[in-house]
């Protein structure tokens, strides 16, 4: 065989490599690829086992720390969450406007916050409680009021003379005269009942003559309405003073400066007033009087004291009131004198009644007046 013939054949040789025997063998190669899977699979499972071991040897601490520090209070584990909002509320003040507020802060203004409270002023309670007025009968004044006409455009005058009964003599004189007048009796006075129904017969009318208690030192007489006197006991003196008589149209005060500034020793006093259905007369004697101010909240029927007469018991005196009676009068279209069974008091107006009408004016008891300009009830 010549040399190129062996060269052509020498790799056909050497490609025809004969394998080992269990290479060739199909169970050993199962065996061998099953055995590649398992150790695949162990080694798999062995990466997953020491990650989680490692993950539970680092929570392990955790867990026990609660063994380990038993005595710190339970309050103590939330502290490192408080801590770690602090920086975000100063993060969100700093970002700028639209986080300046905080959420908290906003919830807490849903509250009333104290800050704002105490900055606002308190709200001013009424000066006065108000005074409820009670059903009665309303029509008791105009019942017992001396009939009295009073003509369209001309003034009218009522002189009401106080303090009667008491004095005997003077009442009797004062009654006598021609009035009409308004005779305001005291509830203390003896026969009383006697007294004023003469006067009615005479073609006077009658009212209550009311003590109350002064502002200076001055006896107002038994049984007088005191302010340090409680609510039951100023009521209980008041009706056994309405009690005394009857046929009057109302009550006003004899003397009174301090307890008819009082308004709550004076309001169940105009309560009961107008429960009965009668006018209230305010004397005025001091410029504080709550009389006029609870009378109109009550609706009741009222008047007020224009002029006094006889402070000076003279007759000239007497008339130059008399003369100042007419002139409020002629302002007002009406006029309230009030008197006392004084002697320079009944010799003036024994001279000043006859000629009163002559001057343009009509004499008419205190209930016509309180009909024409302040009726109520």
């Amino acid at each position: 065989m010549d040399v190129v013939t062996m060269a052509r054949k020498a790799p056909s040789k050497a490609r025809k490599i004969s394998l080992p025997p269990f290479l060739s063998n199909p169970f050993l190669l199962a065996l061998a690829a099953v055995a590649v899977v398992f150790a695949v699979a162990i080694g798999v499972a062995t990466l997953t086992g020491g990650r989680s071991g490692a993950e539970r040897a680092l929570q392990a601490p955790v867990q026990q720390a609660p063994t380990q520090q038993a005595v710190v209070p339970p309050a103590l584990p939330s502290l490192p969450a408080v801590k770690a909002e602090a920086p975000a509320a100063a993060q969100h003040a700093a970002e700028g406007p639209e986080h300046a507020v905080p959420e908290k802060p906003a919830q807490a203004e849903t509250r009333p916050p104290v800050t704002t409270v105490a900055m606002l002023p308190a709200p001013a309670p009424p000066a006065q409680p108000p005074v409820q007025a009670p059903g009665g009968n309303a029509a008791l004044w105009r019942k017992n009021a001396l009939p009295a006409e009073v003509p369209q455009g001309k003034p009218i005058i009522a002189i009401v003379i106080d303090d009667m009964g008491l004095d005997r003599k003077r009442s009797t004189r004062m009654a006598g005269l021609h009035g009409p007048l308004t005779l305001s009796w005291l509830p203390y006075a003896r026969e009383l009942s006697a007294q004023s129904k003469a006067a009615r017969a005479n073609g006077h009318e009658l009212m209550l003559h009311m003590p109350m208690e002064p502002s200076v030192k001055a006896d107002p007489g038994p049984n007088a309405l005191l302010v340090s006197l409680d609510k039951g006991e100023i009521v209980k003196r008041f009706r056994a003073a309405l009690d005394s008589f009857d046929g009057y149209v109302g009550v006003n005060n004899h003397m009174g400066s301090r307890f008819t500034a009082d308004r709550a020793a004076l309001a169940p006093v105009l309560t009961e007033l107008h429960r009965r259905g009668l006018l209230w007369l305010d004397s005025r004697t001091t410029p504080n009087s709550a009389g006029i101010g609870l009378a109109q909240e009550l609706k009741m029927p009222w008047i007020g004291r224009d002029v006094f007469l006889d402070n000076e018991e003279t007759v000239a005196a007497v008339k130059a009131q008399l003369a100042k009676t007419e002139q409020v009068a002629k302002r007002q279209g009406y006029a309230v004198a009030i008197g006392h069974p004084h002697d320079a008091t009944i010799e003036a107006l024994a001279s000043w009644l006859p000629d009163v009408q002559k001057r343009g004016f009509v004499l008419v008891p205190v209930s016509a007046v309180v009909r024409t300009h302040h009726a109520g009830g």
